[in-house]
């Protein structure tokens, strides 16, 4: 904005004399996005660039104030079996682990809801941010569901005894993300995220898995489809 206004220049910059009106204009735009900016440092939503940072519980640097949304909804049960809630979309009580997440649905008699995702997905955070924190959808996600999200671009090394070669790629399956991108490509024939599949604890899908959707209904009756099929499958 102040390079607009002429208050900064380079030097090989010619000297501006008059500042014209589209300059004027794209200052004032410039600084009004700054000042939209500026709470998102305390924690405030930013919707219109939610898609495009991290997750925001995904950091690596220093904070300032608490710089996170979640609704701090966590079962204490499910981080004692290996949810991990510090690490999810709007603290709730998702695993990272696929067999913790299997074994914990065992346990409580739930369905699965897998979250294909990755740390650099836009469209991931699209759907975390402008669908999943609708009232309704975040209600069936922490009480109807065991969620576990599954993050492809993990680049956390595998124990060397559980890396292998991969029978979809001949390449070798070295980090959790491989792991996970390897179960997506082969279970449900596709590696695009997000991509959210509804199975029983057993691992039968209960309903067509669904992409990026950003319509909160069409989520809704996805939600309530798997849930409704779990349990009339266990009638």
């Amino acid at each position: 904005g102040f390079y607009l206004l002429g208050k900064l220049y380079f030097s090989h910059d010619s000297p501006i004399n008059y500042v014209s009106v589209p300059r004027i204009f794209l200052a004032i735009v410039s600084f009004s996005f700054v000042m939209y900016l500026i709470p998102g440092m305390w924690g405030a939503p930013l919707k219109l660039i939610s898609a495009f940072p991290p997750p925001d519980f995904y950091s690596e640097g220093w904070k300032i104030g608490n710089q996170s949304n979640a609704l701090n909804i966590t079962d204490l049960s499910a981080m004692n079996a290996g949810a991990e809630p510090e690490h999810c979309p709007h603290g709730l009580s998702c695993f990272h682990d696929y067999d913790k997440a299997l074994a914990y649905a065992k346990k409580v008699d739930k369905p699965i809801m897998l979250d294909f995702t990755g740390k650099a997905c836009v469209n991931c955070r699209k759907m975390e941010n402008n669908v999943w924190v609708d009232p309704e959808v975040l209600n069936m996600l922490q009480n109807d569901f065991v969620i576990v999200s599954l993050y492809v671009d993990d680049v956390k090394k595998l124990p060397e005894s559980e890396q292998y070669i991969s029978s979809a790629t001949g390449n070798k399956v070295k980090t959790y993300g491989n792991k996970w991108s390897e179960l997506e490509t082969i279970k449900f024939k596709t590696n695009s995220q997000p991509l959210y599949v509804i199975m029983d604890y057993n691992e039968n899908v209960l309903i067509e898995p669904k992409a990026y959707d950003p319509d909160i209904k069409s989520f809704v009756d996805f939600l309530q489809h798997g849930k409704s099929n779990f349990l009339k499958k266990k009638s």
